[in-house]
């Protein structure tokens, strides 16, 4: 049976029975439903809103409607706005897949009624079940295509996505770190969305072509990163991260001492209030009243620091030559020191 011959299936129980007929999937969202007649507040809203309030939905687990093997009488709940009504549960397989709604106010369902009530739940079942399958093989091929592309560009398995995903066939793609609702879940809690005509900004920045997936995914990596580092971005973004792009693309054979070894001395202390002190005051252009506000310590711990930081590094951070590669160098090392 199809999803159009369930709907017949669905109108067909209502008119033979004389009363609204409601199947939801298992979160309680309509699937099929046939209106006869006025319908309560909580029949509504689930139809017109998509959405069941919390006094409706504890229903189902106060009465262990899930677990039921035949119809089961629901007695009027003027508190959640509901009416009596009659719940069949759609189960394929011992697997419950959702339930079958009778509203029945005036009580006028009979013994007689409950079989086509019990059938309509099973070509329900038949259905949801088909379908259910269905997606899961198709988010299991999309998960395969998407591994692909991050391993490396891969033109067939972007051209297979667009085919099975329907998408335009230059679709272009974004990466957000952590995931944000509505895209494709990746590894390490990002997520990857189809870019559409309304700029996004995206952790991994400006969008690239489904075939960079993998590039997105290390934009993005690398921009979390940062600001794990403590980099101030504003959005979190692989286009906001300016002078940080040197620090992200540097390449391992780079260390920190090379781009300048005071940070190594800083970093070689066995407390980390000094190297905290200096990134402090190099990012804030060495004002130190406003060091200090941020470090929350008054002026004269302030300046017993920078004069340890001086005799450490051989640099004075309010002013003199070096301060910039010390920066680059102490952004370097918590970049590196936090790891993948």
């Amino acid at each position: 049976m199809e999803p159009l011959d369930m709907q017949a299936a669905v109108d067909g129980l209502a008119s033979t029975i004389d009363l609204s007929v409601l199947i939801e999937d298992l979160d309680q969202h309509p699937v099929w439903w046939s209106t006869r007649g006025a319908v309560d507040g909580t029949r509504m809203r689930t139809i017109l809103d998509r959405r069941v309030e919390p006094a409706a939905a504890a229903v189902v687990q106060k009465l262990r409607l899930a677990q039921a093997t035949k119809p089961v009488h629901v007695p009027a709940i003027p508190e959640a706005d509901m009416w009596a009504r009659w719940c069949m549960p759609v189960r394929y397989e011992r697997r419950a897949l959702g339930y079958l709604w009778v509203l029945d106010p005036d009580g006028t369902v009979t013994e007689d009624d409950l079989p086509a009530i019990v059938e309509c739940a099973d070509l329900a079942a038949e259905v949801m079940s088909k379908t259910r399958r269905s997606a899961e093989q198709r988010h299991q091929q999309r998960d395969q295509l998407i591994h692909r592309l991050l391993r490396a560009p891969d033109q067939d398995a972007a051209r297979e996505l667009v085919r099975l995903e329907n998408l335009p066939s230059d679709a272009c793609v974004q990466v957000e770190a952590p995931a944000a609702s509505g895209g494709w879940p990746l590894p390490g809690s990002m997520s990857a969305h189809v870019a559409g005509s309304r700029a996004r900004a995206a952790t991994s920045g400006a969008p690239v072509p489904l075939v960079e997936l993998g590039e997105a995914t290390r934009r993005a990596t690398a921009t979390r990163r940062a600001a794990a580092a403590g980099a101030h971005l504003d959005p979190v973004s692989w286009d906001a991260l300016g002078a940080w792009r040197l620090i992200v693309e540097a390449p391992d054979s780079l260390t920190v001492a090379q781009v300048h070894p005071g940070a190594e001395a800083l970093a070689a202390q066995p407390r980390d209030d000094l190297m905290t002190t200096a990134r402090v005051v190099l990012d804030h252009g060495g004002e130190v009243t406003a060091a200090a506000d941020v470090l929350h310590v008054h002026r004269t711990t302030l300046y017993y620091r920078l004069n340890r930081i001086t005799e450490l590094t051989g640099m004075d951070l309010r002013s003199g030559a070096g301060r910039t590669s010390l920066q680059l160098a102490l952004w370097l090392a918590s970049y590196r020191a936090v790891g993948q």
